[in-house]
């Protein structure tokens, strides 16, 4: 099952169901007015919201016509966001890129941070460049919508709180962030808003693509046209969502809607690409001695989305030009 959410002009919109072809949706109201009503209440809504969309996908409803434009984010607003950092490969670079060392429980415990969640962009909405010089980049990546998630639930048992699945871009102000991480006080005006994709899929859309907490698929991400990352969301999650979830779950409990994030998707394999900018730049400094690329000017448009094995869109293209104020 596919959702959204249309924008009415009210700050929640409305929750649609989508087809299979990204073509055609149906409004949800009936059964649940926003996205964040029928999480509060999944148990109840989802066999209705199933039924819909089954019956969309059959004919059996017409539905209207889909214009990605008119979406906003799954959650337009979220009672949280905290992103990991799963994949080791990025966190090395990255701290390599600004001469800081891993800390020494790299491998043991998972690293996180809890972002803006009252305002979440939609996937067509632009990038604005607030000041020069503060090193716009983006991060591609995986996210997971959860249930309530009790406080101390354990990788075993977190599957079951695991609701949707979609793709967000982290947008990073690269610059701001030594400053800010030598207060030891954490990301603030270094993270503006998080981006995501059109649509958020229940976890069986992915079939055995989604295993163990991992989601084995292409992350694809496109600059200017050109192809710079086609990476392997699965082997090098070093901390699946599992894990994630009973690392943020040791001492408080989650609400429904809460969205939990991979952290940027990386791959040592270097013909893979990248999901963002600071990791280019990063293998250019160790190649030439300095990097070569820019980070993300006023024009450039940025794509990110997640390939099925015979090469779907499964959850529909974050696509965002960057401009000025």
């Amino acid at each position: 099952m596919k959702l959204a959410t249309l924008n009415d002009g009210g700050r929640d919109g409305v929750l649609i169901i989508v087809d299979q072809t990204h073509t055609r949706f149906v409004r949800a109201a009936g059964v649940a007015r926003t996205m964040q009503a029928a999480l509060d209440d999944w148990d109840s809504v989802e066999p209705s919201l199933l039924r819909l969309s089954r019956q969309l996908n059959a004919g059996e409803l017409d539905g209207e016509p889909l214009r990605v434009d008119d979406l906003l984010a799954p959650l337009p607003r979220a009672y949280e966001w905290v992103d990991g950092s799963a994949y080791l490969n990025h966190v090395r670079l990255v701290r390599q890129a600004r001469n800081a060392e891993p800390p020494a429980t790299l491998e043991t415990d998972p690293l996180v941070y809890q972002g803006g969640s009252g305002v979440l962009l939609g996937p067509t909405d632009d990038l604005t460049v607030t000041e020069s010089g503060t090193g716009l980049d983006f991060e591609a990546e995986i996210c997971v919508i959860l249930g309530d998630t009790p406080r101390g639930t354990t990788a075993r048992e977190a599957g079951q709180y695991v609701r949707l699945l979609t793709l967000c871009n982290d947008v990073t102000l690269r610059n701001l962030i030594p400053n800010e991480l030598a207060k030891s006080f954490g990301f603030f005006q270094s993270k503006p808003a998080t981006s995501f994709s059109p649509f958020a899929i229940t976890p069986d859309e992915l079939g055995d693509s989604f295993s163990e907490g991992r989601v084995h698929l292409t992350l694809r991400t496109h600059l200017n046209g050109e192809l710079v990352g086609d990476v392997d969301t699965g082997p090098e999650m070093h901390f699946s969502f599992f894990e994630l979830i009973e690392h943020i779950t040791r001492t408080r409990s989650f609400t429904a809607g809460t969205i939990l994030g991979s952290g940027t998707v990386s791959n040592a394999d270097e013909s893979r690409g990248v999901s963002c900018l600071s990791e280019l730049r990063m293998r250019e400094i160790i190649s030439d001695g300095t990097p070569q690329t820019s980070y993300l000017r006023s024009g450039d448009r940025v794509e990110i989305s997640l390939l099925s094995a015979d090469g779907f869109d499964l959850c529909g293209t974050i696509s965002q030009t960057v401009v000025a104020p």
